[in-house]
């Protein structure tokens, strides 16, 4: 499967978005960028779209924002957790503060996440 490319006005989308605190960090996912806070993914772009990791509460039906989905980056499996947020919403930062804000949140209460352990080498 191939993936997506991002799109240069979601990326910039992205970085409008991505919550000014110190404890975020941004590096790439699936060549793309994605925010952090103690190692737990909580914003990403993936192509054309912006998702954001939210609590089941806040996935919780009628509670999603119109035109919210699933995020599936590869069609039939969905990222447990993650939602797309619509272009319209997203193009309006102040309107999707609230949304990145809970996943924020969201990930931060998960607590670190422990670091990869290095691949063991191989025996000859």
């Amino acid at each position: 499967m191939k993936l997506p490319r991002a799109d240069p006005s979601t990326v910039a989308r992205f970085h409008a978005l991505v919550p000014n605190d110190a404890g975020v960090t941004v590096r790439p996912v699936f060549g793309q960028p994605a925010a952090f806070v103690a190692g737990n993914m909580f914003l990403g772009v993936f192509g054309d779209a912006v998702f954001v990791r939210l609590s089941e509460e806040d996935r919780a039906a009628g509670r999603l924002p119109d035109g919210a989905r699933p995020f599936e980056p590869m069609p039939g499996h969905p990222m447990r957790e993650y939602v797309v947020l619509p272009p319209t919403l997203t193009a309006e930062p102040a309107r999707a503060r609230p949304w990145i804000e809970s996943g924020l949140r969201y990930a931060r209460g998960l607590g670190p996440k422990p670091p990869k352990r290095p691949a063991r080498a191989k025996a000859r």
